[in-house]
């Protein structure tokens, strides 16, 4: 009998060897259920969008792009965030395209990060962040949200009691993934004069930027007092035309910044993704209309599972904007999130994802189960309907 084979992987990294959702995705197979579990939509982007990758593939556009990415696509970029938010980067020197916004996070940490050195993280937060700072050999600090009525809110004080002396680089996600929160022009102008009176890195993840709902609206930290000359800002395709799987990112700051994460980002993947490059470029500049109208109908499909939720007795956290809704499982006599979801798929059929495992603090996040409702209406309206099955004796 062999013996069972050694844990070679080094220490650091251990403790993302899996991710909660290849175990929830899984069990949603196994059981046929619906997956709410995992933040991808099952729609197509923009047709015009679709039709220029593949004219690019049919045109040849198949070898290694430039290692800073497309010099089109890098300009759509610029001219979009010139357009939104009055930043006006040189699509040159301090716009880098990644493969995805997961990469531009951890060459951001690499590249700037020094081993030893603090980052914080606001929790609960998205799986990457951990796992970047542990390639860095960097140090994690975590300060939580607070619930503030239905939502949540930022920890300000918190925030600044944190802050020591090694803190290099604080990391910040709105609109907020897990959660949905979308954080308040006030809350980013405390966090503003934070970084600014600490001297601290801001890497903003904004991949979420178009999906606010309500008449909430997005603010840019980089667009704040003092801010710019410190902000790495990352945001992708993928939640904003329905291409995750392209993988399509990008990083935009002051070149200084952005050198140091060209730098890490060149020996991590080299480039990617050349057809789609000149693809995404076209949807930036042609299809903001249908941007807005995704926003419209995922703020829909919101409250359609936040009517489902709120039926089968759970209490619902946030949903200003992403593709999720939190709910609280207290409310049906359930207190552990996480097998909670593991017994979901088999009980009625849906996957979620416990909230505490985006966190370093798990005992507060325990009640919390994030659903996402980037699906088709027909597919949503029966993960509502099975939903709804929880407030019912016996389910």
């Amino acid at each position: 009998m062999s013996a069972s084979p050694r844990n070679r992987t080094v220490s650091r990294l251990r403790p993302f060897a899996s991710t909660i959702f290849a175990e929830m995705t899984a069990l949603a197979v196994e059981h046929d259920a619906i997956n709410l579990g995992q933040g991808f939509p099952d729609t197509d982007g923009p047709v015009s969008m679709l039709d220029t990758a593949r004219q690019a593939i049919a045109d040849g556009l198949n070898q290694y792009p430039p290692g800073p990415g497309m010099p089109v696509l890098r300009h759509a970029v610029a001219a979009d965030r010139l357009a939104r938010y009055g930043l006006d980067h040189d699509p040159d020197s301090e716009v880098l395209v990644t493969v995805g916004a997961t990469e531009a996070i951890s060459a951001a940490i690499l590249g700037l990060v020094e081993p030893g050195e603090e980052v914080l993280l606001i929790e609960p937060y998205y799986d990457s962040y951990a796992a970047s700072v542990a390639l860095a050999g960097a140090v994690r600090r975590t300060v939580p949200l607070v619930r503030s009525g239905e939502s949540f809110a930022v920890d300000l004080d918190g925030l600044r009691d944190a802050v020591t002396s090694k803190t290099r680089m604080l990391v910040l996600n709105t609109p907020h993934n897990p959660t949905g929160t979308v954080f308040t022009r006030e809350e980013l102008e405390a966090i503003a004069r934070l970084a600014c009176a600490h001297d601290l890195l801001v890497l903003s993840d904004e991949v979420y930027e178009h999906l606010v709902f309500d008449g909430r609206t997005h603010t840019a930290i980089a667009t704040l007092p003092g801010m710019y000359e410190r902000t790495v800002s990352v945001s992708s395709a993928a939640k904003t035309f329905n291409v995750t799987g392209w993988k399509i990112g990008w990083a935009c700051g002051p070149a200084e910044l952005i050198d140091a994460v060209r730098t890490a980002k060149q020996y991590m993947s080299f480039v990617g993704g050349g057809p789609f490059q000149p693809a995404v470029a076209h949807a930036l500049t042609h299809e903001q209309q249908w941007v807005r109208r995704l926003r419209d109908s995922l703020q829909t499909k919101r409250d359609v599972l936040y009517d489902a939720l709120v039926a089968a007795g759970l209490e619902v956290r946030s949903g200003g904007g992403t593709y999720y809704l939190c709910a609280d499982i207290t409310g049906i006599g359930e207190h552990d999130g996480i097998e909670f979801c593991r017994n979901l798929p088999a009980r009625i059929g849906v996957a979620g994802v416990p909230v505490s495992v985006f966190t370093d603090h798990p005992t507060k996040w325990k009640p919390l189960v994030r659903f996402a409702f980037c699906k088709q209406d027909q597919v949503l309206d029966e993960a509502a309907r099975r939903l709804r099955a929880l407030g019912k004796p016996g389910s």
